[in-house]
């Protein structure tokens, strides 16, 4: 049970207490100054906690195995053609491979920070293999690339494609949001080189070798 410190009642007597307390417990060295803590990004205001889920797992390999090769199915354009998620500008909440409690043991994604409803779009051109509800990732739409790799887009307020569908490069695909494991409207862009859960690879990197730079 707590109080309101922003209430009228008391307003500036509270604030002065709050502020003697801290004074003196600093002054005892009861508080310690540190630097973020293991999943600190998970914690921010635009962060997540996205993580593996055995059940979102499972249906995406159930998912994937069900649809053909991409490259039998993409659409027709400039090979190796990539372009940014976001064409708005957008801050970095929290970068990849941060140390944490994740069961991976870093962020496996990229998280950027935009307004609620901001346009997501395909990084490079594939096939969606699941857009639906992906437990900590929310909603969540995953691109079966052309090379093998997988786009991961989460924490969506809203999914504009469909299973099986073909998406070229730059379509959108959603909208951004908080869905799922997230403290605050942002994208979550995870690449990873296998379909399973902790075979993500830097996706800044993964973008930047082929023309879209993400920092």
């Amino acid at each position: 049970m707590g109080y309101d410190i922003d209430s009228p009642r008391e307003a500036g007597t509270t604030r002065r207490d709050v502020l003697s307390v801290a004074a003196v417990l600093l002054a005892g060295g009861a508080f310690t100054v540190a630097g973020p803590a293991p999943h600190a990004a998970a914690e921010s205001d635009d962060g997540c906690g996205a993580d593996y889920d055995a059940e979102f797992e499972e249906a995406l390999a159930e998912a994937d195995e069900a649809i053909p090769e991409t490259r039998a199915l993409a659409p027709e354009g400039p090979p190796g053609r990539f372009a940014l998620p976001l064409r708005r500008r957008y801050r970095v909440s929290a970068r990849y491979g941060i140390r944490g409690n994740w069961i991976a043991g870093h962020h496996t994604g990229i998280d950027l920070a935009v307004p609620q409803g901001t346009p997501v779009h395909a990084v490079g051109r594939g096939t969606v293999v699941l857009a639906a509800w992906s437990g900590a990732y929310g909603k969540a739409v995953t691109v079966r690339l052309r090379d093998g790799h997988y786009a991961l887009y989460a924490h969506l307020s809203r999914i504009s494609v469909s299973r099986g569908e073909r998406v070229g490069t730059g379509d959108r695909i959603g909208s951004s949001g908080a869905t799922g494991r997230a403290t605050g409207p942002h994208l979550h862009l995870e690449i990873r080189k296998r379909r399973g859960y902790g075979s993500d690879i830097n996706p800044v990197r993964y973008l930047a070798r082929r023309g879209a730079r993400l920092l």
